[in-house]
């Protein structure tokens, strides 16, 4: 049984930081991939960030603009999102993914698994 357990989401200002975490089981990260995706009530979930954790390999959403940081921790079979000068627009819930299928990475179609996801919020 896969398991993902995001934590780290809460309330900031503007100018703020985040650090998200994603704990995994059921299922090594190691050569795989994983992501984070946000979504805003009302509108389609949209890809942050995904990295290929074998490499160390990194793709991040254009909106990112060297803001976020995707890493992964092969010890602890976790992801997670480094975010800086969070901005309003930023505000959504934050869902880690992994059990990627190939083709587009932004699409969260052609992810299998997911967490329940974290609240941020930025003011």
């Amino acid at each position: 049984h896969v398991q993902l357990v995001e934590s780290g989401g809460g309330s900031v200002q503007a100018g703020g930081s985040l650090r998200l975490s994603c704990q995994v089981s059921g299922r090594t990260l190691s050569d795989n991939y994983a992501a984070w995706f946000r979504q805003v009530s009302g509108k389609d979930r949209e890809a942050v960030a995904h990295i290929w954790t074998a490499y160390g390999v990194t793709y991040y959403a254009d909106f990112v603009k060297g803001r976020f940081t995707i890493s992964h921790d092969k010890v602890k079979n976790a992801v997670y999102l480094e975010m800086s000068n969070l901005q309003p627009e930023d505000s959504a819930m934050y869902y880690c993914t992994t059990s990627y299928r190939g083709g587009d990475w932004e699409s969260p179609l052609n992810y299998k698994y997911w967490g329940q996801g974290t609240q941020v919020t930025v003011s």
